[in-house]
């Protein structure tokens, strides 16, 4: 039993946490609202149109637009083949699994530094450069090792009665995993997938090593083309990014409840 004391404090610890996370942002806010190219702070005059002028003069639209189809790929490719990879290792069982894992987990511990130059080589030989397809492709090349290891730990943490049960029933392997698997499992994929889109739509090295066409460029590399041009406006420079940033806090909001439940009782357990 929490005593109101120890309630208390806990509120308290949490209200000041807030404050320190949120200022930034209400100040950045503001600073997008802003009627002087310095971003100087007047909420007796909000200047709305800050974003209608960033929008048109950074060609945000088409860059949406990029961002949105190499996103939509790259989330689906990785989700898809998370859970298939997951399943296979976590419940299935793979020969060699034990050196196959390890094998793919090496994809979270090598940075894309590394490989970044023959892998740009490599797609250009075979015509993968400056499209959105080759793209997404590295998109979920880089995606699939932490999808496999998050999914296979939720499949695991699944208790076994329930596939058991399911066999003795006569579903198939395929049936387990679509229908008593996946409704169980659907928090930690509805995480995966928000991760997923989070790292797609923010990603700026990758965009700007494979993308060189300003016609079918992504939002970051928008921005980053928007904010060299308006580096003394900083009102714009801000409306620019919140408009960058507004898709992912939307999703966020609609799937918090399933984000929050799929971090705590997702690929912690074992």
């Amino acid at each position: 039993m929490i005593s109101r004391a120890e309630r208390v404090l806990n509120h308290s610890v949490l209200i000041l946490v807030s404050i320190f996370v949120l200022f930034p942002v209400v100040w950045f806010l503001f600073t997008a609202l802003s009627p002087n190219r310095s971003g100087q702070l007047d909420l007796l005059h909000p200047q709305w149109s800050n974003f209608v002028t960033a929008w048109n003069a950074g060609g945000f639209g088409s860059a949406m637009i990029a961002s949105t189809v190499i996103t939509v790929g790259a989330v689906v490719g990785q989700t898809v083949l998370a859970i298939l990879s997951g399943f296979a290792f976590g419940v299935l069982g793979v020969a060699g699994q034990k050196v196959l894992f390890p094998v793919i987990l090496l994809g979270l511990m090598i940075s894309a530094e590394v490989f970044i130059v023959p892998l740009y080589y490599t797609f250009q030989s075979i015509g993968l450069t400056n499209s959105w397809l080759g793209l997404i492709i590295i998109q979920i090349g880089m995606g699939v090792p932490f999808g496999a290891f998050w999914m296979r730990a939720t499949f695991r943490a699944v208790p076994p009665s329930l596939i058991e049960a399911a066999e003795m029933d006569g579903a198939r392997s395929w049936r387990i995993l679509w229908q008593v698997l996946l409704p169980i499992s659907r928090p930690a994929v509805l995480t995966l997938a928000l991760l997923s889109f989070m790292w797609t739509w923010n990603d700026f090295f990758l965009s700007l090593v494979f993308i060189a066409d300003p016609a079918i460029q992504p939002v970051t590399l928008a921005l980053g083309v928007f904010q060299g041009k308006n580096t003394l406006d900083v009102n714009l420079m801000a409306a620019a990014s919140v408009i960058v940033a507004v898709p992912v806090l939307i999703l966020y909001a609609f799937f918090q409840r399933h984000f929050i439940s799929g971090v705590l009782n997702g690929a912690i357990k074992e």
